[in-house]
């Protein structure tokens, strides 16, 4: 495919590195009885764990008792998580596209930033500090933010209207994720907006089941190794390789065979 900024070329080696096809590991997946909505559990899962991926302190336990028994916490305790929900509701509603991105970002950031500045695309430098306060890496500088992106949402629009394959799904979904956290298009929330994008384009090729994929909790299980792979491919932008992207782009297919 005629790609902007995505690449195909380690797709090959993505297909290679799995024994089966990633709809078959999903379809293994053990479903279990639970007394709330499928779906709605699942959406939770992905609220709380790209959450705390973040450095919200926010359990589990805690937001599903909120949810669906009724308890009540104080609103700073959930009101992040709650938009996060709200913003995965919005995913099942609408296509992919970038106005829709920036329309679920504001839904996501708006108990994180002013309404100046949710789904708005940056014009300022960008850099990501890690928790030891360390620059992880450099993001898209401001001249080029708006460029970037919308190569990012041509390709998508791109596959969106091709026929693909199961491991084709994941692999762009997974790439799809990367590229959007390298551009960091928005002042904040980018990280929370880059794994909602990764689950709404599966949700977007395989339908509903995708809603299950874990691929927030596996993340937050194994995040040294996940900014690890996002810091592998260089630190400054204009320098980034792609062809070092491998391990990332595993993470989310190779957690299904550990998904509860």
């Amino acid at each position: 495919m005629d790609f902007k900024i995505l690449t195909s070329e380690l797709l090959d080696q993505y297909r290679e590195a799995l024994t089966e096809s990633p709809l078959e590991k999903l379809d293994k997946i053990k479903k279990f009885d639970m007394p709330v909505d499928y779906f709605q559990f699942y959406k939770s899962v992905s609220s709380v764990y790209s959450s705390r991926i973040e450095g919200e302190e926010i359990e589990f336990d805690s937001f599903f008792k909120h949810k669906f028994l009724g308890v009540q916490f104080k609103p700073d305790y959930t009101r992040k998580a709650d938009d996060l929900y709200a913003a995965y509701d919005f995913i099942d509603e609408n296509e992919i596209n970038l106005k829709n991105v920036q329309k679920a970002h504001s839904i996501i950031t708006s108990n994180i930033l002013p309404d100046s500045q949710q789904g708005l695309i940056r014009t300022n430098p960008m850099f990501v500090i890690n928790s030891d306060d360390k620059m992880e890496y450099v993001a898209a500088e401001p001249t080029i933010v708006k460029t970037e992106i919308e190569k990012l949402f041509d390709d998508i629009d791109l596959l969106l209207t091709k026929e693909l394959d199961s491991y084709e799904i994941f692999y762009y979904a997974a790439i799809i994720h990367l590229v959007f956290v390298k551009v960091h298009p928005f002042q904040d929330g980018n990280g929370r907006t880059a794994r909602l994008l990764e689950k709404w384009f599966l949700i977007q090729k395989i339908g509903q089941i995708a809603v299950a994929v874990q691929l927030e909790k596996n993340y937050y299980r194994n995040i040294k190794d996940y900014y690890k792979n996002i810091r592998k491919l260089g630190l400054e932008y204009h320098e980034l390789d792609y062809g070092k992207c491998l391990d990332f782009l595993l993470m989310t297919v190779n957690g299904i065979e550990t998904e509860e």
